[in-house]
């Protein structure tokens, strides 16, 4: 049992909700693996106390930095001091250090580590035409990293569509050899659909698209880590495709995480 004391570095997550993440328990396996005096904590914050929050952090000297999540990635761009390339590409970050003076460092991980999940299970997304709903934070680093990835095509569906539309642009700009379109909620003829939206995380909630195009043959992802098994995954399951949980997501990016907050090795 790991004993806190005045010398144990803080670190934290920061959510709304926030009883779904499973980052605590991972990153508490990597301090004891690196020998680190360290603990993360659950942090609820609700959108409109988020910069409050965040000001506040900067004098607590003993906070070495935190893990953005739903819904605050997009927001925490312009309350961090200075980012990183990619997050400035995608708009958006999850990852933040606070530097011995205080100053706020962010960066974005997602994509990194929802490419490197699909590949550690044997899915090489190279080639792949590819459905993404979402246009979020998170929707935004994985449809730059799967397009990074070589995909075939990438398609986004997102319930406003011209929020897809503006993550089409920016990435058509980079990748223009790589067909893009937004489209409607029907996922039939992909080879791998992702849904990069917090739609499952709750048990009323909406479906992301439409479940009813989904066939065998289809792999199918989530990066929504509580429950593991949402509806789109049993739907899908159901249906013959291959189903690729969301954990593998943050366990893939957990050492880049650690190493971004300055987490000792």
């Amino acid at each position: 049992m790991m004993e806190i004391t005045g010398n144990t570095r803080l670190y934290g997550i920061v959510a709304d909700p926030i009883s779904q993440v499973k980052t605590p328990q991972t990153m508490h396996r990597l301090f004891e693996k690196r020998g680190t005096d360290g603990v993360l904590v659950p942090m609820h914050v609700a959108p409109e106390a988020l910069e409050a929050f965040v000001q506040g952090l900067r004098g607590v000297l003993n906070f070495g930095g935190m893990i953005a999540t739903v819904p605050h990635k997009t927001a925490m761009v312009s309350l961090c001091d200075e980012i990183t390339p990619a997050a400035r590409l995608v708009g958006a970050v999850n990852i933040v250090r606070r530097n011995p003076d205080g100053s706020l460092s962010g960066d974005i991980l997602d994509g990194q580590g929802f490419v490197a999940g699909l590949r550690l299970h044997g899915i090489e997304p190279a080639g792949l035409r590819v459905f993404l709903s979402g246009a979020g934070g998170a929707a935004q680093a994985i449809a730059f990293a799967l397009a990074d990835a070589g995909v075939a095509q990438l398609d986004i569906y997102n319930r406003t569509s011209s929020k897809a539309q503006q993550v089409i642009t920016r990435l058509s700009a980079i990748y223009p050899s790589i067909p893009m379109s937004t489209v409607s909620a029907n996922p039939a003829g992909y080879d791998l659909v992702v849904n990069a939206t917090s739609l499952g995380m709750r048990e009323n909630d909406a479906h992301p698209f439409d479940f009813d195009g989904l066939s065998a043959g289809q792999t199918v992802a989530e990066i929504i880590m509580t429950p593991a098994l949402t509806p789109l995954l049993a739907a899908a399951q159901a249906k013959g495709c291959r189903i690729q949980y969301g954990l593998p997501m943050l366990e893939c990016q957990i050492e880049l995480m650690a190493d971004f907050m300055g987490v000792a090795q």
